[in-house]
């Protein structure tokens, strides 16, 4: 049966593909085969529901923690108008910024000091990184466009689907000139950064509206010990200023030594994260997530 497109088949995001950016270009060929990926994850998990951020929906310990974050920001920056994030005044006092200060309070369950401080240093890294702008740069990597990481369509629901495939870097040559050396390995991880970053300038950032995208993460033919390196920094660099970005991560055509690897990032996930994963062992996608 041949597969619709995420975007034709998702009631949402027609609604949607007036208002919202076109996600970035993509390869021939994919397509049909994320859209039916991303069918099946729905279907697999039927219970999945995002975090409400509306107020009025929030315990009364959640509301006192997000007041307090506020205060506590207010104290630290003023009426400072740079306080901001993806375009969004965190002072500004609207619910665009509720939504932002939400997700750094749940990535931290809500402890107010320690959600302060990771805010803190999201702002000071965006700052240092160039985060605002990375978007508009070339960084010269054409050849890993539509292959490596593209954002590609939505999901039923009306999230932004980013789909990532490192198979590629077995080759030898694609490698070394990827990952040489020390300054290329950050040049990659300023362009994944940049890909991120388009996909999250598809979200909404207002109650009921989409505020995360879901990640698909293909490790078919990924050299597991040659990308250790990057793929700890690209799991630690979006945790600690990503917070709540993602819906749902799944992972695909998962080989068997996946439980190693698994255990070499897993330190740098929170439980949190963790319990978005959908796995789907090699030669099983269907199986799995219809299961």
């Amino acid at each position: 049966m041949e597969a619709k497109s995420v975007v034709d088949s998702s009631p949402m995001s027609i609604q949607q593909q007036d208002s919202l950016p076109e996600a970035s270009p993509k390869p021939y060929g994919k397509k049909s085969f994320v859209t039916t990926l991303m069918e099946a994850a729905t279907l697999r998990t039927p219970s999945f529901k995002e975090d409400s951020y509306f107020i009025s929906s929030l315990k009364s310990s959640e509301k006192k923690a997000l007041q307090e974050l506020k205060k506590k920001l207010v104290d630290s920056h003023g009426s400072d108008n740079e306080c901001s994030m993806w375009g969004i005044r965190l002072l500004g006092g609207d619910e665009k910024a509720d939504v932002i200060l939400l997700k750094f309070l749940r990535a931290r369950d809500f402890r107010v000091q320690d959600s302060f401080n990771m805010l803190e240093k999201c702002l000071a890294w965006r700052k240092e990184f160039g985060a605002d702008g990375v978007v508009e740069e070339d960084l010269g990597f054409k050849e890993l466009e539509g292959v490596v990481a593209y954002m590609q369509g939505y999901d039923k629901e009306g999230h932004p689907v980013c789909y990532n495939a490192y198979g590629v870097f077995r080759d030898k040559d694609m490698y070394e000139r990827i990952f040489g050396d020390e300054e290329k390995l950050k040049k990659f991880l300023r362009w994944r950064v940049q890909v991120l970053e388009r996909g999250i300038n598809l979200l909404h950032f207002k109650p009921g509206g989409i505020n995360s995208i879901i990640q698909v993460t293909d490790l078919k033919d990924m050299p597991k010990r040659e990308l250790r390196v990057a793929s700890n920094q690209i799991l630690s660099l979006f945790q600690d200023n990503y917070p709540e970005m993602v819906a749902r991560k799944i992972f695909i055509n998962v080989p068997w030594y996946f439980s190693m690897l698994y255990s070499m990032f897993s330190p740098f996930l929170t439980q949190r994260t963790k319990s978005k994963f959908v796995i789907s062992k090699e030669g099983h996608v269907a199986e799995t997530l219809y299961k």
